[in-house]
């Protein structure tokens, strides 16, 4: 039963990707949705026997590398971590190849569409249910390879190369990072497999490695390198540029990598490994103050944003921001709930996008919508639970993580933090919440509210989604209604044993019961700074008022405007320092000086050169007179001769010899 998680998306990917030429895309769209369905169920009885049963289980499968002290095998780790990953992975993947039957079906190449949704699945399946780090790099670099081909889908298309080829770049510097730490921890432990290396951190609270005289804590930089591949895939502030370029993608696709895989796999490895992060106070500093930096970075750039998906790209950043941000204050269990929750109305923001794409004829740009209320009226309702969810409004799915983790940052003794930390993270996460309301509410009126800017035409053609996009869409409203409070108790409640010894946490860093014990005022703080951002939102999107105010002060405010509009820059900064420096460097000199310079005239472009050069002097040395023959033949023998009794004089050291044969081949 366990295996068939992982294999069953794989022998559907394989079915749809070399068989799709002959079963069609009704056969490809039936046997993944099929393979997904049944890894559903199965993910569902996995759950109530590890979660409820506390059954953890390790399945050791083959031996992978043995060399030396490094052995690796295929192994399976079923803990509680890795049960809610397979039902938010398999629940969110199963949703999404339904609602790409039809999203996707007058295109040409639907099975490998699906192919490469399976594949993508299959990794982060891979990833999460690893038992050693060789193996879960193995599905980090998948879902990585799946991404680049989902985001690439229509190659054709020049926009969807760049931003394909951009993602995988900007992420091979955090899995460069990743690699890096996987061999401090070898180096360290002499072991990649968590149960011994998870057993034996305690011991090396004190150790340090040595490098050119400098000496730095060991398990802080294997955190640090973690977290460097935590930053790449989760698009953290820093490398987070690759994930609004990634809607390039079919909107399926933005559903999958924003909900349930490629950008969660940072977050839960920064969960799996709780054990490491505890005894690094460093790291958890870094954690609190990146997270609330995104969260404050991504939710101001969306108010911004005209694209409806780069919109709820954006969001993902911001809200990726707060589980980071939870994981710094030792709260894993916190982040981890809401992963979960965010999956959710993620996945159901993101296909009601593509539901209003698909209606109003691939247009994404919000201004050009407007009254779609009366036109898609379950959209509508679906996508403002999503829009309420994200916002956190109170008894939806979000409230009841998102708002906890604003809580916990006023208790005072997280992270060890100095006070100008914990105040900067504080005040950053609770502002998020205001712009996070903000521009879902302007999503909201620019979409469905405000009045039509679109053609009588295209308005004629407009209608609601067909069944099997629909159903997605209803399943994915329910659980951002209900799924929250249902397991709210189960994950983050008082006393509750659910985790058992999946996440470690230091006595001396949980501190549930202060947050609990907070003053009123601040645990209704954050549902007061969202009600601030919708009124904001209607009074920006329904009345004139705000242009008399932004005229006024135009001066003040333009240029603050127009940093936020351009993204604070990011990509201008890095292509100006970073990239055209690079590519000048590889045109430049390695191109141009080493490959076509020194490497070719010492290669056998340049050999070849040489022979023809001495065969062309060869062939002017050939005159066909026999005395210019004879006097070469006559220079050679002496200079052969003079070689060997310079060797032989040099040798039994005869000098009298020497003088009298250069005598005599003068005379001569």
């Amino acid at each position: 039963m366990y295996l068939s998680i992982i294999l069953l998306p794989l022998f559907g990917a394989l079915f749809s990707g070399f068989g799709g030429r002959w079963i069609g895309s009704k056969g490809s769209c039936i046997i993944t949705t099929i393979c997904i369905g049944l890894a559903i169920i199965l993910s569902v009885i996995t759950f109530f026997e590890v979660g409820f049963s506390g059954m953890t289980t390790c399945i050791v499968l083959e031996t992978w590398i043995e060399s030396g002290i490094l052995k690796i095998h295929w192994g399976l780790l079923f803990d509680t971590i890795t049960v809610v990953m397979l039902i938010v992975i398999t629940s969110i993947s199963g949703l999404v190849h339904l609602y790409s039957i039809t999203y996707m079906e007058t295109d040409p190449h639907l099975p490998r569409f699906m192919s490469y949704l399976s594949i993508f699945t299959f990794f982060m399946l891979m990833l999460v249910t690893a038992d050693n780090l060789l193996q879960m790099f193995f599905g980090w670099e998948g879902v990585g390879l799946a991404s680049y081909l989902l985001i690439n889908f229509w190659y054709t298309r020049l926009a969807a190369n760049q931003s394909a080829i951009k993602a995988l770049v900007v992420n091979r510097i955090g899995d460069f990072g990743l690699s890096l730490g996987i061999f401090l921890i070898f180096w360290t432990f002499q072991s990649l497999d968590y149960s011994i290396m998870f057993s034996i951190i305690p011991f090396f609270d004190n150790h340090y490695l040595k490098f050119l005289g400098f000496s730095c804590h060991s398990l802080s930089l294997i955190c640090f390198f973690l977290f460097v591949g935590a930053i790449g895939k989760s698009a953290q502030l820093g490398l987070h540029t690759w994930l609004p370029d990634a809607m390039e993608g079919p909107t399926p696709v933005s559903a999958l990598i924003h909900a349930a895989t490629m950008v969660t796999a940072g977050v839960f490895l920064m969960i799996r490994f709780s054990p490491l992060l505890e005894f690094s106070p460093f790291l958890l500093s870094m954690l609190v103050l990146f997270g609330s930096l995104t969260a404050f970075f991504a939710s101001m750039t969306g108010i911004f944003q005209n694209d409806l998906k780069k919109v709820i790209a954006y969001s993902t950043c911001s809200q990726l921001g707060y589980m980071i941000f939870s994981c710094g204050m030792s709260c894993y269990d916190v982040g981890l709930f809401h992963l979960t929750n965010h999956a959710f109305f993620k996945a159901l923001l993101f296909l009601s996008a593509g539901s209003v794409i698909h209606a109003i004829s691939n247009e994404q740009d919000m201004r050009k919508m407007g009254s779609l209320i009366n036109f898609l009226p379950m959209t509508y309702s679906l996508m403002l639970i999503g829009s309420l969810a994200l916002a956190g409004f109170p008894f939806l799915t979000g409230f009841y993580s998102k708002d906890f983790i604003l809580e916990l940052t006023h208790s005072n003794s997280f992270c060890n933090l100095d006070l100008i930390c914990s105040s900067l993270a504080l005040w950053l996460g609770s502002i998020s919440v205001l712009f996070t309301a903000f521009y879902s509410f302007r999503l909201i009126y620019l979409t469905f509210i405000n009045s039509s800017n679109s053609n009588r035409i295209l308005l004629s053609y407009i209608h609601e989604s067909s069944f099997l996009m629909s159903l997605p869409l209803i399943l994915l409203g329910i659980g951002s209604l209900f799924f929250g409070f249902i397991m709210q108790d189960l994950f983050i409640g008082l006393g509750t044993d659910f985790w058992k010894g999946s996440i470690f946490i230091l006595p001396n860093h949980n501190f549930y019961v202060e947050a609990e014990n907070l003053p009123i005022i601040i645990k209704w703080l954050p549902f007061l700074l969202s009600c601030l951002g919708i009124c904001l939102s209607s009074i920006t999107n329904i009345t004139y008022l705000y242009k008399y105010v932004i005229l006024k002060r135009y001066k003040l405010s333009s240029f603050w405007v127009y940093l936020i509009n351009k993204k604070w820059f990011f990509d201008t900064l890095y292509n100006r320092f970073l990239v055209y420096p690079i590519l000048s460097f590889g045109y430049k000199v390695s191109f141009k000086t080493l490959d076509r310079g020194f490497i070719e005239l010492s290669g056998p472009f340049g050999l070849s050169k040489l022979v023809l050069r001495w065969s062309a002097f060869i062939f002017q040395v050939q005159s066909g007179q026999m005395t210019h023959y004879i006097f070469y033949i006559i220079v050679s023998v002496c200079i052969f001769s003079s070689i060997i009794l310079i060797k032989y004089v040099l040798w039994f050291h005869n000098y009298h010899l020497l003088i009298f044969y250069f005598f005599l081949i003068f005379f001569i």
